[in-house]
């Protein structure tokens, strides 16, 4: 990965001036999870990265203390050293089906809301902003989906798609929303439960927003945007109503 797309990523996690410690690491936490630094990477130094993210250089390495202690990175000495992405673990489907449980109806129809209105919204602005090189590199995250074959590789794969879009639209604002939505309920999407055998009609329906993108659609590309999240949505609240109706019967 060059330094070139490394500072690309890092652009989509610019923070605000107050640079509090744990809003940098929720940040680069979100960063990893959804793949923008690559397993092994080597992030930028302390200095380079602070530079990029808007923050004290102070607050960063608190950030980068929090990531060590769980086990997101590890720091190496010596002439090579640094700090590197360390390999992502990924959950048990059962904990992420208790995560859902714990989740409310509101609340998840509220995060749906949410990510129908920011998704459309970027979508319908990447029609009318996106260049033909970010045409090419959401096409990248589309064939990265089709070749996927775990759950965390699909969820990174959805992930990258969104935020490039997002991206596209170049706004800040949508992408760091897009970020943190697609941390919160994305991995979600991608459980046996809520996708099974869906991957391959997902990955049609991100072709077609793309090409909605491509030939300036806006009206297009935010209609199916907007279906295609809430159809990931509606199928996460019915996997919720079944592991109610299971509690309820035990």
């Amino acid at each position: 990965m060059t330094a070139q797309y490394i500072n690309s990523n890092t652009a989509f996690i610019r923070l605000r001036q107050e640079g509090r410690t744990d809003e940098v690491a929720r940040k680069l936490i979100e960063a990893i999870e959804l793949g923008l630094f690559a397993e092994g990477q080597q992030l930028p130094s302390e200095s380079e990265l602070a530079l990029q993210l808007g923050v004290a250089t102070v607050t960063l390495r608190e950030a980068l203390v929090t990531l060590r202690q769980r086990g997101m990175i590890e720091t190496r000495r010596g002439r090579n050293g640094g700090s590197f992405v360390r390999a992502p673990v990924e959950l048990p489907e059962e904990l992420l089906l208790q995560r859902l449980s714990d989740m409310s109806g509101p609340d998840l129809r509220d995060i749906g809301d949410e990510q129908i209105a920011i998704s459309g919204t970027a979508a319908r602005l990447a029609a009318k902003r996106s260049s033909h090189e970010q045409h090419e590199r959401i096409a990248q995250h589309i064939e990265s989906l089709s070749r996927a074959t775990s759950r965390l590789a699909r969820h990174r794969a959805d992930a990258r798609f969104h935020i490039e879009v997002a991206a596209a639209a170049q706004s800040l604002r949508l992408t760091n929303t897009e970020m943190r939505l697609q941390s919160e309920v994305g991995e979600l999407l991608w459980m046996e439960a809520a996708s099974g055998g869906n991957a391959r009609e997902i990955e049609q329906e991100h072709r077609a927003i793309l090409q909605a993108l491509i030939t300036g659609d806006s009206v297009l590309a935010g209609a199916l945007t907007e279906a295609h999240i809430s159809r990931g949505i509606k199928r996460l609240l019915s996997i919720r109503l079944g592991l109610l109706a299971e509690e309820n019967e035990g």
